[in-house]
């Protein structure tokens, strides 16, 4: 993802193959959440909060790759490592889209009015990134109902 464009992205998602789909989707809306809340701190000439918005960023887009090659690995392996990573980096994304959320939402309150609107769609957009991701999670645990991963994925959600 890092290296296509948005729209090559967008095909890949359409297109009738198994990945790059939700996840990954998800993923791609955190990093542009991201984006957003990178640009109201730079705005805000908050430079540990751009800095922190671009790591949250870069990692999401990160995170959309390995979620695509994690369900390519268990669809073509059926093995229980490989279903492993189909939770653990869904689990991910739902956290860091959390963290996304979160400094969204101070950047928004520290920010001239002027920005605000940029900050609250980043917020809006991590959130919903959280609450797919975090679904994922619960669809790819399955009846594992003790799981911690699934604690975790909706406490991302509730911080978000």
């Amino acid at each position: 993802m890092q290296e296509s464009s948005l729209a090559e992205f967008l095909d890949d998602v359409a297109a009738p193959t198994p990945a790059p789909a939700s996840g990954a989707a998800a993923a791609v809306t955190a990093a542009m959440a991201a984006a957003l809340a990178e640009l109201t701190a730079g705005l805000s000439e908050d430079g540990d909060g751009a800095a922190r918005a671009r790591g949250l960023r870069e990692r999401s887009l990160a995170l959309a790759e390995e979620d695509a090659e994690a369900y390519l690995r268990f669809v073509r392996t059926r093995e229980s490592w490989a279903r492993e990573r189909t939770i653990d980096v869904p689990l991910e994304i739902a956290e860091t889209a959390g963290e996304v959320a979160r400094l969204a939402a101070r950047l928004a309150e520290a920010s001239r009015a002027s920005f605000r609107g940029d900050a609250e769609v980043a917020r809006l957009l991590a959130r919903a990134a959280a609450e797919a991701a975090a679904r994922l999670v619960e669809i790819n645990v399955g009846s594992a109902a003790g799981d911690d991963r699934l604690r975790r994925a909706r406490a991302a959600v509730a911080d978000a």
